[in-house]
């Protein structure tokens, strides 16, 4: 199975947000418990109706909405800044 088909746009649940499939929790929720430190152990525990899976999904919907961003160029650093 894709990792990220566990992940689902539904305008129904969270006004649309990106979530884990049959729950109602945001993929962004498990990327901000991650990024705050969270280890995947507390996240399960946390979160029981969650996998290993899940968490692993969350991750790579999110490196590909990274890695299909587009980049500009600049080199006037100030613009970016400004």
């Amino acid at each position: 199975m894709n990792p990220v088909s566990r992940i689902i746009l539904d305008p129904s649940i969270l006004v649309g947000k990106p979530v884990i499939r049959g729950t109602r929790i945001a993929v962004d929720l498990v990327l901000e418990l991650l990024a705050s430190g969270w280890s995947e152990a507390m996240i399960l525990d946390e979160y029981p109706g969650l996998e290993h899976e899940d968490i692993l999904a969350c991750i790579r919907y999110a490196q590909e909405i990274v890695q299909s961003e587009r980049v500009f160029s600049t080199s006037n650093q100030e613009k970016i800044a400004g």
